[in-house]
This record gives structure tokens, sequence and C-alpha cells, in this order.
């Protein structure tokens, strides 16, 4: 396991990365993930055949954190594509939210993945997000549109309102449905990992798994890979589910640590799986 000293700094360059990339406690039981981050089915159409958890309390969107701790040594690494609403200009000023070589090294390394995208990425990168949708060595899952937070005070993030909610996510399913992504994912990872039960039943028609996570990379803004990848091979349990990104300007060294954690992990015997292989594996309701 990390040290604290490693878990508060995490913490703190996550804080710091949600806060430069947007330019959790509300009222009702607010929680964040572990840190250093008409009908659904109709209109959004995510993929029929993926594997979904049972709607958690009271019918709302279910809640998952991690797969099975015994039995196969089964891990799945997650990449958000970041991109706020109003990063456009940004983005015309040569920053770049995008990873090619992360892409890259993942094909190279055969790692299958799971990339939680925001629509506004997918609108600036549609090529990028159409190969990534269409390389059956990945899924494509929603990360909402805007990448504002569902909940207050979540990192600096802009916040959305509970009545925008459901849209801001079915409007990032309809922008992977023009740039050409085939069979997006019904899995939602919150921006900054931060909900409470109120985000929770508004995406409760949408028919997502909200996908957290129970390792902290701590990528975001990282300039020592080795310390991020020791970071990660600390944590990383059967079943882990690691958060890590795939933005150059806000996470330039990720390339390097997956490349550097992917061997040492085959080597004590994990194998990479995509998100739903391990939901599958926890029990589905399909």
């Amino acid at each position: 396991m990390i040290t604290l000293v490693r878990r508060v700094t995490a913490l703190c360059a996550l804080g710091a990365a949600l806060s430069v990339l947007a330019s959790c406690a509300g009222p009702e039981e607010m929680t964040r993930a572990p840190l250093p981050a008409p009908s659904a089915t109709a209109s959004v159409s995510p993929s029929l055949r993926a594997p979904t958890l049972a709607p958690g309390p009271g019918g709302t969107a279910p809640v998952f954190e991690h797969g099975p701790r015994s039995g196969d040594k089964a891990v799945a690494l997650t990449f958000d594509a970041d991109m706020t609403a109003d990063q456009g200009p940004r983005a015309a000023q040569g920053e770049r939210f995008d990873n090619p070589g992360l892409i890259v090294a993942l094909r190279e390394l055969k790692v299958p993945a799971t990339v939680f995208m925001t629509g506004r990425w997918a609108e600036e990168y549609p090529e990028q997000a159409r190969s990534i949708g269409r390389d059956p060595l990945f899924e494509v899952a929603n990360h909402s549109y805007s990448h504002h937070s569902f909940t207050d005070d979540c990192y600096g993030l802009p916040t959305i309102a509970e009545e925008r909610m459901r849209a801001d996510v079915e409007r990032a399913y309809a922008v992977f449905r023009k740039v050409g992504v085939r069979d997006a994912m019904p899995y939602f990872r919150f921006p900054g990992g931060c909900y409470d039960r109120r985000a929770l039943r508004a995406l409760t028609p949408v028919g997502v798994t909200a996908v957290q996570w129970d390792v902290v990379s701590g990528d975001a803004f990282a300039t020592d890979a080795g310390a991020v990848a020791r970071g990660v091979l600390d944590e990383v349990r059967p079943g882990s589910v690691v958060v890590l990104h795939c933005t150059r300007s806000a996470a330039p060294t990720t390339e390097r640590v997956v490349r550097g954690v992917v061997p040492e992990l085959r080597r004590e015997g994990f194998r990479f799986v995509k998100v739903s292989e391990l939901i599958r594996a926890s029990g589905t309701r399909r």
C-alpha cells in the first residue's frame, strides 16, 4: 500500500488537476471516490449487450467500484478523456486534451481498456473518438458531455443543475453516435468522482451503472512517471479499477506510466480486462 504522504500528494494533485481542467459535499450524503478525481433506452441506445448492475437503493443508478477480490487476478485500466465544455478556445490555441501516444502504447501492449470520454472531447477529436470506439481492444463509456460536477463543491468544477444532469449524459451519447462510436457502453463516470443520492436519482432513467475506482494513479499533472507507476503497483489488487487520464496537457506522463506498469503487473500474474468484464464477474442484471 502507498504511504500516507503519497496518498495526500495524490489527493492534492487530482484536486489541482480538476480545477485547471474546469478553467463534493452536498446536502445529501455526497460521495467522492478515493482520490490523489423520452427514455434513455430509446434516445441514448447504449450497448444492450453490456452487463450492468442491478439498481441501487430505491431504484437509483447502481455504483461499481471494483470487481471480485478472489480468484482471477483481473485488473481494469480506465482512462478519463477529459475536456470541459468551455475549453474549446484553449484547444484552438494549441492545448492538447488528447493523447494519441497513449492509445498507441495500449495497442502495442495489447491492453484492453475502458475510456470514459466526455462528449466535448469527442467533438474536438472525432476521428480519435471513432477509432477508439471501433477498436475491439477498447470500450467507450460516458464521462458526461460538459465535465461539470454533479454535486456542489467538487474540486472547482462548474456545477450542473439537477434538472440538466440526465440531458448532459444523453447529449454525450448523442455525440458518440454522431462521430461514429459504435456501441457506447451504459457506464458513467461522474466528473471528479463526486456524486450523491440526488445525482444517482437523476441518472436512474438513463439506465447506466456509475463506475468509480479503487486505485488512484495520481497521473494528473505528475512529472515523475516512475513515482506514479510505483504508486499504482503498490495499490493494485485482484478486481481493481485504476483511474488514469487520456489528456496530454493535464497528464503528460501517462503513456510512460502504462509502459512501466503493464509488464510488471503481467509478471505478477495479473491480466488486463475492460470494466465490462469485471461487472459481469460481479453479478449482473443482464
